[in-house]
């Protein structure tokens, strides 16, 4: 059986025509956003997860990275979440690493802000971290020029964080602090709340070094949970 072209036919019985048409101005896909020239069929996310699981231990390794190369947005994230079930199932570390391989030659695709939540972390970030390596290369997306390797860097560590193991999170997001997009300000602060669920004195330390730096929406999202007067006063630059 042709599991890539069954994968395409039963997300092609999925599309709602309203999503068709409101996709591509929500993952800004028209001219001049950051999404530009991206293609949408119009099926959510919870019906391309139910093809996933479907079909995530029948397609081989290589159709998955041939549908993970579509021009269709949902084939790509549907590809993303088979890579994420599979590597879930793996065993030896040489199965993992030839499942991470493939994710990253293929990052050209992985190329909206959903394409990399849905999988830095469960991917990259989670081998990384099982396997002991060397985090460098998340350093090296972090002072890409690329928006999606900055967010890939950033949303990796979001496996490191839920371990409690913060330094690289910090170590990324400063880098990160001055950054120009605000999809880069909205990941930080946002693993920056992450680490001050699990540690806020980490978080709070941070931040009352860096606050003053950073765009207001990063600090916006790092302080979102932190108590109306901490967060007026950080918001006010009391501190």
């Amino acid at each position: 059986m042709d599991f890539l072209e069954a994968i395409k036919q039963e997300l092609q019985a999925e599309v709602i025509p309203a999503k068709a048409k409101f996709f591509p101005k929500f993952f800004q896909a028209l001219p001049g956003g950051y999404g530009e020239g991206d293609q949408f069929l119009g099926v959510t996310v919870p019906s391309q997860r139910k093809v996933a699981k479907k079909y995530w231990g029948k397609i081989s390794l290589q159709d998955t990275e041939k549908l993970l190369r579509e021009h269709i947005h949902e084939y790509r994230l549907t590809a993303l979440f088979i890579l994420v079930y599979k590597y879930e199932q793996l065993k030896t570390e040489a199965e993992k690493k030839e499942l991470v391989e493939v994710y990253l030659r293929n990052l050209a695709y992985v190329n909206n802000w959903d394409l990399v939540d849905a999988s830095a972390d469960k991917i990259l970030g989670r081998y990384l971290f099982e396997y002991n390596k060397e985090k460098n290369i998340l350093y090296d997306f972090a002072r890409s020029a690329d928006l999606w390797l900055n967010r890939v860097a950033i949303i990796a560590t979001f496996y490191f964080i839920r371990q409690h193991h913060f330094v690289d999170t910090l170590d990324i997001a400063k880098i990160l602090l001055k950054h120009q997009h605000d999809l880069i300000h909205k990941a930080v602060g946002w693993m920056l709340r992450e680490v001050g669920k699990r540690d806020f004195q980490v978080e709070y330390d941070f931040l009352v070094e860096h606050y003053q730096d950073m765009p207001r929406t990063m600090l916006r999202y790092a302080i979102e949970k932190f108590e109306p007067e901490l967060r007026k006063k950080f918001l006010q630059g009391l501190l």
